[in-house]
């Protein structure tokens, strides 16, 4: 089965009732975890931004808390998981702010982790990539936030 356009899905979507766009709203969080998510963010916690980014910091620290330290090669492998969630959380919000501040946190949590990533060349450019995609997306907020998230930025360099 090919899929429809998103042009075709919308024009459908807008001849359909109510109660037909609700049992696919449901229909469609069946089947995906991450239609479930989105859904979730767009109906309880699009409205409280702030929120939203404390619950997935949370959920990172929980994350980081459960990291196994013992070799650099499991830690890549869970530091990978909670950058996918993370960026997961972002596509989710689609707010540039959301984005840096999870996006620091996470480099945050990084730069504190021991045994320390600066050992091990995978993680350090793991970190150096995620800051360079950081000050990417700062230079695209309004000035003031630019000055505030440039010091945190600034901060965390190794």
């Amino acid at each position: 089965m090919k899929a429809a356009s998103l042009r075709e899905i919308k024009s459908e979507l807008s001849h359909s009732t109510k109660e037909e766009l609700l049992a696919l709203c449901l229909h469609l969080s069946k089947f995906k975890k991450e239609n479930k998510e989105l859904m979730t963010y767009l109906l309880f916690e699009a409205n409280n931004e702030e929120g939203f980014v404390e619950t997935v910091k949370a959920e990172v620290d929980e994350l980081f808390i459960h990291i196994n330290t013992q070799s650099y090669f499991y830690m890549k492998k869970t530091i990978r998981k909670v950058l996918r969630v993370i960026k997961t959380n972002i596509r989710y919000s689609k707010n540039k702010e959301t984005e840096v501040e999870l996006l620091l946190y996470f480099c945050e949590c990084l730069k504190e982790l021991r045994p320390s990533i600066k050992y091990n060349m995978l993680l350090k450019n793991l970190f150096k990539r995620e800051l360079v995609s950081i000050e990417k997306k700062v230079a695209l907020l309004h000035e003031d936030l630019q000055y505030d998230y440039q010091q945190a930025i600034d901060d965390l360099k190794l």
